[in-house]
């Protein structure tokens, strides 16, 4: 379970992130739409422990992003869409070795997990190549393997399938169905409303770092009379000019 308590966080005289309160229930996909900029990067970075709150907090799990960061970055993967954070002059199979070692797995369960990923994320054919030199396609599922090697309880992706071929996106949401079938909690950002709509059980409305509505994908489409996820995105924002 994911509680969001009034967070906000400025920079400078930007207000990036304000007051924003969510709750995600244990087991539950939530989805985080904005445009850019509107503060859903600064959002999950907060929750993941890598930017300090200027106010407001919020626990993953029971545990709070204020007082508790390293209980909290033990029940994460995190995977931010750009930023891969592999290291090239290893392989595939090394980077998710070293990350699981980071997270305190024994040898054993390590090898195995790699063996897993490696055959749910469709890498056999270059597990053992080097990092700098795959496809970003490639680079973005080998990312995705090493950030849940540990297999933990919450998982903070934002963008997960950006850049991606549509076979690769494929791998990638049905993976996070299948976490959601085994009971973990997930918040992602996306700049697909398809992907979206597919995925998500709820959904939030970010637009200039306020939170403008959060509801289910059905519900937002009963309120605003639309079956059109894209179309009712760009109504609730257009409202906020």
């Amino acid at each position: 379970m994911i509680e969001i308590k009034s967070l906000t966080k400025t920079f400078g005289s930007v207000e990036a992130v304000k007051n924003i309160s969510i709750t995600v229930p244990k087991g539950e996909i939530f989805g985080l739409l904005g445009e850019n900029g509107a503060g859903k990067t600064t959002t999950l970075r907060m929750l993941a422990t890598m930017l300090k709150p200027t106010s407001g907090t919020a626990t993953l799990n029971g545990y709070d992003i204020q007082k508790e960061p390293d209980r909290v970055r033990g029940e994460l993967g995190i995977l931010f869409g750009g930023e891969s954070g592999l290291y090239n002059r290893l392989t595939v199979a090394e980077n998710i070795s070293y990350f699981g070692e980071l997270n305190n797995m024994d040898k054993k369960s390590i090898q195995n997990r790699i063996k897993y990923l490696a055959e749910v994320f469709e890498m056999g054919d270059y597990i053992n190549r080097h990092a700098g030199k795959l496809s970003k396609g490639m680079r973005q599922k080998a990312a995705f393997a090493r950030a849940i090697v540990h297999d933990p309880n919450i998982l903070l992706l934002d963008e997960p399938s950006a850049g991606l071929d549509v076979s690769a996106m494929i791998v990638i949401q049905d993976f996070i169905k299948m976490q959601h079938q085994l009971g973990k909690t997930i918040i992602f950002s996306s700049h697909s409303m398809v992907e979206v709509d597919k995925l998500c059980n709820r959904i939030a409305v970010i637009h200039k770092g306020s939170l403008i509505d959060t509801d289910t994908v059905e519900n937002l489409k009963t309120k605003n009379k639309s079956d059109n996820l894209e179309e009712i995105f760009i109504r609730l924002v257009g409202e906020k000019q």
